[in-house]
């Protein structure tokens, strides 16, 4: 009986011993259970998606003919994923680089030009002796050519003349390049034509800039704008408006001869031109903005907007502001020499 009841206090402590291994154990399996739990929740979100969707698919073959079905049932955005699948499973197959220059088509008309012209960028680096290279340089400017509205300009109506001219030079470059490189290109004939049409843009812009100088009466830029677009728009509507704004913004500045110079151009090829009348003078507008701070302020609620500028004078001087000058030194020398007697009385005596 004693020796039971001294052996207990032995007992009770492997009792202990054996509670707090079995709580360790459970301890360190729940913290297995919830790492494959994060894991396979990793792969459920992941991994076993992709898994799921390219499930019967294990050739290069298969993989681009799904990509080409879901081109053709113009699902793009499947298409981008199968794609992009293909070329990482098999990046020196046979099909990579019909999958890259397909893939260019793909973004374009699932609406991410950005995307686009990345591609075609690439593939041209890329693949710079493959027979689709034209194709790729004139997606890359058709992108840039797209790329200008947003998703506004399919409800609101946008004079894309008046938008930033970036992405439209861009286009423009693109398209040259094209046609320098592969003028036999089939992709050449819709390629000039869309010069054309972003050229005649570009000029447009140009104007619009000009009208705004002219309207704060910042006369030299808006000249130099007009002469710019004369220079180097040649064959576009906006060359009319070009010296237009020469003629007015030459009046403004009172250089009468060079305003005669272009009114007579004006005259000669334009005589149809908004700017002058039956009898074939100009037509001096005759309110411009006026940019006033109250206006601005008060958001037109105050002040006026509009104003009428004065011409400069008709006559320019006959000497230069240096001989105005030296005339001026003379006058104050012989002055200089009158007597006492005439400064003091002013002259009189």
């Amino acid at each position: 009986m004693h020796s039971s009841i001294a052996s207990l206090p032995v007992l009770v402590w492997k009792h202990r011993r054996e509670v707090r291994r079995v709580k360790f154990n459970i301890a360190r399996l729940s913290i297995l259970l919830t790492l494959l739990f994060m894991l396979g929740g990793c792969s459920l979100f992941g991994g076993d998606e992709d898994e799921d969707e390219f499930s019967g698919l294990s050739t290069e073959e298969q993989f681009y003919q799904r990509a080409l079905d879901q081109l053709n049932g113009q699902n793009f955005r499947g298409a981008v994923t199968t794609y992009q699948a293909l070329e990482s499973r098999f990046p020196f197959g046979r099909f990579a680089a019909q999958a890259q220059i397909e893939i260019v088509y793909a973004y374009y008309r699932n609406g991410d030009m950005e995307a686009a012209r990345a591609a075609a960028d690439r593939f041209i680096r890329l693949h710079p002796e493959d027979e689709n290279i034209d194709y790729a340089y004139y997606m890359k400017g058709l992108s840039s050519f797209e790329d200008g509205g947003g998703i506004f300009n399919r409800f609101v109506p946008i004079d894309q003349t008046k938008r930033d001219p970036g992405r439209a030079q861009e286009s423009f470059n693109d398209f040259s390049q094209l046609l320098a490189l592969f003028p036999d290109s089939p992709y050449s004939a819709d390629a000039r034509s869309r010069m054309v049409f972003l050229r005649n843009n570009l000029a447009a812009y140009e104007i619009h800039v000009a009208n705004y100088y002219l309207e704060r009466r910042a006369y030299i830029a808006a000249q130099r704008r007009g002469q710019y677009v004369v220079e180097n728009f040649q064959g576009t509507p906006a060359v009319a408006d070009g010296v237009a704004i020469m003629v007015e913004a030459y009046l403004r500045l009172g250089l009468n001869e060079l305003a005669d110079t272009s009114l007579s151009l004006l005259r000669e090829n334009y005589p149809e031109h908004a700017s002058l009348n039956n009898s074939g003078d100009f037509i001096i507008r005759t309110e411009i903005t006026n940019p006033s701070l109250l206006y601005t302020v008060t958001f037109g609620l105050l002040g006026d907007n509009a104003i009428d500028p004065p011409l400069a004078p008709t006559q320019r001087p006959r000497t230069s502001g240096s001989q105005e000058i030296i005339n001026a030194q003379t006058a104050a020398e012989e002055d200089s020499g009158r007597s006492w007697l005439s400064i003091l009385t002013l002259g009189i005596f």
